[in-house]
């Protein structure tokens, strides 16, 4: 578990979009090391944490190659999320997993998809086996825009709606697809528009600002608790930083890229709790110094933990 504040207090809640900002940037400082590239999500960590604050522990996650936001906010241990991008036995999936399908058990993040999409269609099926449990749960399924693209986000909506399982999709729409803008690919500007096709209630909140994207989390989870039926919320965001590390960013729009930082989540919620006294800069400064030293032992704890023994080569491994 890591040792950040995992309350719902707008405080806490910076705080761990710190914890997740700075955890990415330490990933994708250590690429000139030699660690593995990883996929970021860099200016959406109102997302992650809006959302994932506002599940009970019994609730599920499947999400997709941008998952440390979800995972480190639904209370992932750092130190072990490196040690698994590292491959070092100390990481959740004992370093099989990478950074691109790392999953936690005991957290109810069951696993991280690389398929576009992919999550999708496995996110019906856990809807459909809780439903037919009877268990009282919902499943979380994040996605962005470039899934919803995908013929599998229709399908999947589709059957959700017609047996009625208790799933909140989330679509984090970051206006990018891979290299490509989503705006060469899609229609309209909402993906939530495509919801109603399926009977599904449906919501675009503001993505970067972290206590509205936790307020329409917990109105559609509340929907679907109450109804038993789907929800589709989109979270309108922006992805800062490339597709994968390392990424110059060549393909992006200067001004279009400036605009969305001028907006970004952390600074955002930052100058709203100082303009609001609820918090002084001492206590902001605290915080950054409590997160850099977590991702500091978290990087030293994975550094110094060992490589799986290969006697490990040939285990968890089905046919």
């Amino acid at each position: 578990m890591n040792q950040i504040s995992n309350g719902n207090s707008p405080a806490s809640m910076l705080e761990c979009m710190m914890l997740i900002r700075a955890y990415e940037e330490k990933l994708a400082a250590l690429q000139s090391t030699g660690v593995a590239g990883t996929c970021t999500a860099v200016g959406q960590e109102a997302s992650a944490v809006g959302v994932v604050r506002a599940l009970r522990a019994g609730d599920r996650i499947l999400t997709n190659h941008r998952s440390a936001g979800h995972l480190l906010a639904r209370g992932a241990d750092p130190g072990r999320m490196m040690a698994e991008v590292m491959g070092r036995s100390t990481g959740y999936c004992k370093g099989k997993s990478g950074s691109l399908h790392i999953s936690a058990q005991e957290f109810g993040v069951i696993l991280t998809s690389t398929i576009v999409g992919g999550e999708l269609s496995l996110a019906t099926g856990v809807g459909l086996s809780m439903s037919m449990l009877a268990q009282d749960g919902i499943v979380a399924c994040f996605f962005g825009d470039g899934a919803a693209c995908e013929g599998i986000f229709h399908e999947s909506l589709n059957l959700a709606s017609v047996w009625k399982l208790p799933i909140l999709y989330v679509c984090e729409n970051n206006q990018w697809q891979a290299y490509v803008h989503r705006k060469e690919t899609m229609t309209g500007e909402h993906v939530s528009d495509w919801a109603c096709s399926y009977g599904m209630e449906s919501r675009t909140v503001d993505g970067n600002d972290v206590e509205a994207v936790h307020a329409a989390a917990k109105d559609a989870i509340t929907r679907i608790r109450e109804t038993g039926r789907p929800y589709l919320l989109e979270t309108f965001t922006y992805r800062l930083r490339g597709h994968y590390e390392p990424d110059d960013q060549s393909y992006v729009d200067p001004q279009e890229l400036a605009g969305w930082r001028e907006k970004e989540p952390i600074t955002l919620q930052q100058n709203r709790l100082l303009q609001q006294q609820a918090i002084t800069r001492a206590e902001i400064a605290a915080m950054q110094q409590r997160v850099t030293d977590a991702i500091e032992r978290a990087a030293a704890f994975a550094a110094d933990s060992p490589f799986p023994s290969l006697s490990e080569l040939t285990t968890d491994v089905y046919a």
